[in-house]
């Protein structure tokens, strides 16, 4: 394959992803756009009423009250500032203050599945309650770093759920990467271990672990997490190189609350939004970077392996404000 074969696949791909993550946030771009062009019909300039309908669209989409408050509030600096706001630049000015809201990647492989060069195996560790489709997340991750030539294995760390395992089995045969379990009821830490051990034995490029999707109390999740950061590290003292919390996106104002809950648990580096597609809510994702300042590194815009797409704020910005 020559250097444009290559160039013309690599841009048909980035063309088929914005694609699908057009029509992922169809729902939410439906039920936003059509508050924001109600709010603006007829007018000639952001007044109060724009603003007030300009908020029940925002808090419509899940951005969240405090999130909503704070891009109300900076519009409403620059109506004073300018003097004069048009409506027509409504959208330009709301989609510069989303960008503003959304944290950017604090490295560069955060563009890509790619890895950092220096740790081998990168270790990632996957939090997240049942049903938030974790198991299926860390599944299209293997799919992801394994299409992008790396080595793969998986630890299932969740012992307290058969069918955890069991899920996680069935992705490993699907993508084609080895698996690292024990049976229901086994000490967590110690499939971690044994993992990295493996993972280390083979050279393996990442190693991703699960965890238990839901324990008996706060203290009881954060004890788990520690005991397992704790005998990770002591077989590979950097690990784990990353902590991936994964939140339904379809659940709103409840990812929220999960997030809290995790981030207090433990040190969570990174999440991942799922199921972007089947919600008209997916303003949620500038509500959890807005309150928590955590990079959403993935979002999920169907149901295809491909469809766990790396997070490119200035594209879900336009996919938001892009109407076909």
């Amino acid at each position: 394959m020559g250097i444009f074969d290559k160039l013309f696949k690599r841009n048909k791909e980035q063309q088929e992803q914005k694609e699908a993550l057009d029509q992922g946030l169809e729902k939410t771009k439906q039920g936003f756009f059509s508050k924001l062009t109600k709010a603006i019909a007829g007018k000639d300039k952001v007044d109060e009423q724009v603003l007030d309908d300009l908020e029940e669209a925002l808090i419509g989409a899940d951005v969240g009250l405090d999130t909503t408050v704070a891009i109300i509030n900076r519009i409403e600096a620059r109506v004073a500032r300018d003097k004069f706001l048009g409506a027509s630049e409504l959208n330009r000015i709301l989609q510069e203050e989303m960008m503003g809201i959304l944290t950017d990647a604090p490295d560069s492989h955060y563009q890509s599945f790619g890895l950092p060069d220096n740790k081998k195996p990168y270790v990632i560790l996957v939090v997240g309650v049942n049903g938030v489709g974790k198991t299926t997340t860390i599944g299209k991750l293997a799919y992801n770093f394994k299409k992008n030539g790396k080595s793969v294995m998986l630890g299932a760390a969740d012992t307290f759920r058969a069918a955890a395992v069991d899920q996680l089995s069935i992705w490993s045969e699907r993508v084609g990467v080895p698996i690292v379990k024990k049976d229901m009821g086994s000490d967590p830490s110690a499939v971690a271990f044994e993992a990295v051990q493996q993972a280390m034995a083979r050279e393996t490029d990442v190693l991703i672990i699960d965890t238990a999707g839901r324990l008996h109390n706060k203290a009881h999740l954060m004890e788990e997490l520690g005991k397992i950061r704790r005998v990770i590290g002591k077989k590979m003292p950097d690990a784990p190189h990353e902590v991936i919390l994964v939140l339904d996106g379809s659940t709103g104002q409840n990812a929220l609350e999960q997030a809290k809950h995790f981030t207090a648990a433990t040190d969570v580096t990174a999440m991942a939004v799922t199921k972007l597609d089947g919600t008209a809510k997916g303003g949620v994702v500038l509500a959890i970077a807005a309150q928590f300042r955590i990079p959403v590194k993935y979002i999920g815009v169907g149901e295809r392996m491909e469809d766990l797409q790396i997070f490119n704020k200035a594209e879900f910005v336009d996919s938001l404000f892009s109407l076909q």
